[in-house]
Order: structure tokens, then C-alpha cells, then sequence
């Protein structure tokens, strides 16, 4: 499963629990918890992209092995 599907799980994750912090900073009227939240959904997004890009690297590197097997074999 991983090839950065981790990385995007975890990102969304971070992402998810950064909003509802956020979100409850709000609510409460504290500023640093709101600030903490959107660091925390930041910093998910940035992984869940990292995972992206990992696991779209890895379909690139399987399709090229692919391509060179089927040039070889004919």
C-alpha cells in the first residue's frame, strides 16, 4: 500500500484534526489554538501532497520498467 499512500492518509489526517482546532480556537476566542490549527492543517496538506508526488513517482517508475520490458521482449 505505500508508496506515499501513508504520507496522504496521515496528511489528510493532520489536515482534518489542524481544522477542528482551528475551528474551535474560533469559538473559544483563542487566538494561538486558531493559529496551532491552521499550522497543524499546513503541515497536512504539505504531507498529503508529499504523498502525492511519492506515490505518482512510483506509478511513473512502474510504467517506464513496463515500457523497456515491452521494447526488450519485441
Amino acid at each position: 500500500m505505500d508508496h506515499g499512500k501513508k504520507d496522504e492518509i496521515k496528511g489528510e489526517a493532520k489536515d482534518i484534526k489542524g481544522r477542528v482546532e482551528r475551528q474551535a480556537g474560533e469559538w473559544t476566542g483563542n487566538p494561538s489554538t486558531q493559529v496551532k490549527g491552521a499550522a497543524d492543517q499546513l503541515a497536512g496538506k504539505a504531507q498529503k501532497a508529499a504523498g502525492k508526488m511519492k506515490h505518482a513517482a512510483h506509478e511513473e517508475e512502474k510504467r517506464e520498467r513496463e515500457d523497456v520490458r515491452n521494447r526488450n521482449a519485441a
